[in-house]
């Protein structure tokens, strides 16, 4: 691994641009070295001076997150766009992001649907800005609302696995928007998302469970996704927490030890 990690650094040096990229990835992330921002950026910015769009885009988000620079929107939307310009995808997905914010720039949601299309027109799409450009078709931000096409965009995302998209389409189905309304639809892609550990996806299964709507009534079964989905709520985040102990009211001792039994063999399956 140390003869790699010189040979990358030998073509970094020699000015070669992918190389230079992947060894400011390399000390962005501590991969096979000291993790060390101020280091990733010199790389990326050696790369983006050149016009490489890939080190362009994670110099941005370098700005934007404050990563070995102190925090500069502004200036995280000048290498987004300069990357964008050039088709990276990634680079388009993050502009229409601070457009629809409005940080860096004046918000503009027209603008930052714009970004998210260019995205999505990408033989690969990128499945964040399809499921952002979904919310704004649903909340006609900057395009005209049209519901359908907001599920359309988000099963494009989820067919990549995006487990956000997923959530959301099964949300979409659970109120028939853009669709006519199917619980079944709604339990399967709910399922398919919290098995794989996304929390809104497991709240919205305690949902379905607690009210019997799709699925038979049973309060074990949404107090064990609820409790799933508190484990990995923030402190400031307790909407799955005060539903869980409202539904451990209606449950005797007895269900409330069996539900907590399943949560802890649904972790241990998951860490296996």
């Amino acid at each position: 691994m140390d003869d790699l990690l010189h040979e990358l650094r030998s073509l970094a040096e020699e000015g070669h641009l992918s190389a230079q990229f992947n060894l400011g990835a390399a000390y962005e992330n501590g991969i096979d070295v000291k993790q060390d921002y101020g280091e990733a950026i010199y790389w990326y910015q050696k790369a983006a001076e050149q016009g490489h769009a890939p080190s362009q885009n994670n110099l941005g988000s370098m700005y934007h997150n404050g990563r070995g620079v102190p925090q500069d929107d502004a200036t995280a939307v000048n290498w987004y766009r300069l990357a964008a310009r050039r088709g990276n995808p990634t680079a388009q997905t993050n502009l229409g992001h601070m457009y629809a914010k409005g940080l860096g720039v004046l918000q503009d949601y027209a603008e930052s649907a714009r970004w998210y299309r260019l995205a999505c027109a990408h033989e690969m799409a990128d499945p964040v800005a399809l499921t952002n450009l979904s919310v704004f078709y649903s909340m006609a931000w900057g395009v005209k609302e049209n519901e359908e096409e907001a599920v359309r965009l988000l099963r494009l995302a989820a067919d990549q696995g995006y487990l956000n998209a997923i959530d959301s389409l099964g949300l979409h189905y659970q109120y028939g928007q853009g669709v006519p309304q199917d619980f079944q639809q709604a339990i399967k892609c709910f399922r398919l998302a919290a098995n794989r550990g996304y929390k809104n996806s497991q709240q919205n299964l305690g949902n379905l469970y607690l009210h019997g709507q799709g699925v038979p009534q049973d309060y074990v079964l949404a107090y064990v996704w609820f409790n799933l989905a508190a484990a990995q709520s923030s402190a400031d985040d307790k909407v799955a927490s005060v539903l869980r102990d409202s539904v451990s009211e209606k449950m005797c001792p007895a269900q409330i030890a069996e539900a907590q039994r399943l949560a802890r063999e649904w972790e241990a399956k998951r860490t296996e």
